[in-house]
């Protein structure tokens, strides 16, 4: 046999190796760009080895990490393994800027150019963004957007930083169909907080409750680093951003407005199934009306752009413990029927509806239908505080009152203030999953308190609200006042008169104006 037989034998077992483990092709023939060295190998640690041996076996991988473990080299890896011995792979990776997406697809560049020649396929597109070998296989790179995964069929989707993605949600959705196939997906992220996909997902896989393999790497993983690193990045970073970067801490993590700790001890001791459902299950409630109690009702009414729901809570004034939470996408109409029904139930409750854009149309309902316990308050909002700003109208002339509660720029930021202080000093009984999971996601945006960009906030908004003004409710129910019959500037107010209709199959109808209404909803 001559030398070059003897090459060609080699050249040819060495191939086979390399396409059978991952490891062994990363570990012999696979280099990186070093920021300070240049081309070096990449030497393959023991935690790495048995990462890229999970990736390998299993068709869904989490893995929650710590800073700076090489993780996005290794995926890279792996990535350039699939694509190099196997045909017509189809690699999606998907990042919240297409710059950290395209970084990925850069590292497999980077090792597919310091391939040897015999080892390599030849490339028939070379960009930015994506590379195709001529065996059919290829990779890209794109942004996170709502139609991120709808595409051909993927063979291996890889989501970097999946915590960080707002639309992850709908992206882990689209992409369903071209997985179906049997492809693999990677999602790889830092913590950030609690309640995100991400988080959830990851909760899931730890519980055997989806399909994926969970890989936690903690820091101390890493065998170059010790304790007086760990300190180090405590003074670098701060204690709350070390702990999320370095101790996969989701409770630490994020920017959430309430800690992490307080949600969590809600969730374990708190939370507990509804006795009842109504209204296509979207209406939850704990408690049914006490003679002798007084309740409080707070809406938050839905914009109508699609994307947020119409919410309510009723509250028990004396004991405050969340006693029903209503939340879904329903027309104005619908919800002041709803609102003016729960309220009447829970004994003519105050009812305190935010009069914002389309708040108008559900309080114009409820102030045609002269329900009797209407919330207003005072015009001039200067005054943020709840004693002097929400009043009874016997207290004002006519004309400086206004009906429902306005949310202003002012008071907002102390609204959900009091929020966070009576849940962490546990003055309010949470029963709802629903608003543990809003809860979790609530967090400072730039210094304003809202829901994580594609999460919501509704049960988080009209509870504050709530809270805010408790106050002044128990002053209300203590003077025995009449809340009802304030004229609402340039909004006309009929008091329904109820009439027997023979050809109505519930025999009930309600003038409201000049028509004629339905009582059907009552009965619901």
């Amino acid at each position: 046999m001559s030398n070059s037989d003897n090459v060609k034998d080699k050249l040819r077992e060495e191939y086979i190796k390399c396409a059978l483990d991952p490891i062994y092709f990363m570990r012999e023939y696979c280099y990186i760009q070093h920021p300070v060295q240049g081309k070096i190998k990449f030497d393959l640690y023991k935690f790495q080895e048995k990462t890229l041996d999970d990736l390998k076996n299993n068709d869904y991988n989490i893995i929650l990490k710590a800073r700076q473990l090489g993780m996005s080299t290794l995926t890279a890896g792996y990535a350039l393994w699939l694509m190099n011995f196997h045909n017509d792979k189809n690699i999606l990776v998907i990042a919240i800027k297409q710059e950290t997406a395209k970084n990925l697809v850069t590292k497999v560049r980077v090792m597919h150019q310091y391939m040897p020649s015999w080892l390599k396929q030849g490339c028939v597109e070379d960009n930015k963004l994506s590379l195709r070998y001529n065996n059919g296989s290829q990779i890209k790179a794109i942004s996170s957007t709502g139609e991120a995964g709808r595409s051909e069929a993927l063979s291996l989707l890889v989501v970097d930083e999946a915590a960080f993605i707002s639309k992850i949600d709908e992206i882990w959705a689209a992409s369903q169909q071209t997985l179906a196939t049997g492809g693999k997906c990677i999602a790889l992220s830092t913590p950030n907080g609690m309640g995100n996909w991400f988080h959830k997902t990851w909760a899931d896989a730890e519980s055997g409750e989806n399909d994926f393999n969970f890989i936690k790497l903690h820091w101390t993983v890493h065998p170059d680093r010790g304790q007086e690193w760990r300190d180090k990045q405590d003074v670098l970073l701060g204690p709350a951003m070390a702990a999320q970067e370095c101790d996969c801490d989701f409770i630490s993590s994020g920017q959430s407005v309430i800690e992490g700790e307080f949600i969590k001890d809600i969730q374990d001791n708190s939370v507990q199934d509804p006795i009842e459902k109504r209204y296509d299950n979207n209406m939850w409630i704990w408690k049914q009306t006490e003679v002798d109690h007084k309740y409080l009702v707070t809406a938050d009414v839905a914009r109508g752009d699609g994307g947020d729901f119409s919410a309510f809570h009723v509250i028990d004034l004396e004991t405050l413990e969340q006693v029903v939470e209503f939340k879904a996408k329903v027309d104005t109409t619908r919800y002041a029927n709803i609102l003016l029904s729960v309220s009447t139930e829970y004994n003519d409750a105050l009812l305190v509806v935010e009069n914002n854009n389309v708040g108008w149309s559900v309080l114009q309902i409820l102030i045609d239908r002269d329900y009797r316990n209407l919330f207003w308050s005072k015009k001039d909002i200067r005054y943020v505080d709840s004693k002097t700003q929400y009043t009874n109208k016997h207290n004002r002339e006519a004309k400086q009152m206004i009906p429902g509660f306005t949310t202003s720029s002012k008071n907002r930021p102390l609204i959900i203030d009091k929020l966070a202080k009576y849940v962490r000093e546990k003055q309010i009984k949470i029963n709802s999953i629903r608003m543990v999971d809003e809860l979790y996601v609530f967090i400072f945006n730039n210094g304003r308190p809202e829901a994580l960009k594609g999460y919501n906030d509704d049960l988080v908004i009209s509870l504050a609200i709530g809270i805010w003004i408790r106050d002044t409710a128990l002053k209300l129910h203590e003077e025995g006042l009449d809340t009802t019959r304030n004229a609402l500037s340039k909004m006309s107010s009929n008091s329904g008169v109820y009439v027997v209709e023979e050809e109505n199959d519930y025999g009930w109808t309600q003038h409201v104006g000049d028509k004629k209404e339905s009582l059907t909803w009552l009965i619901e």
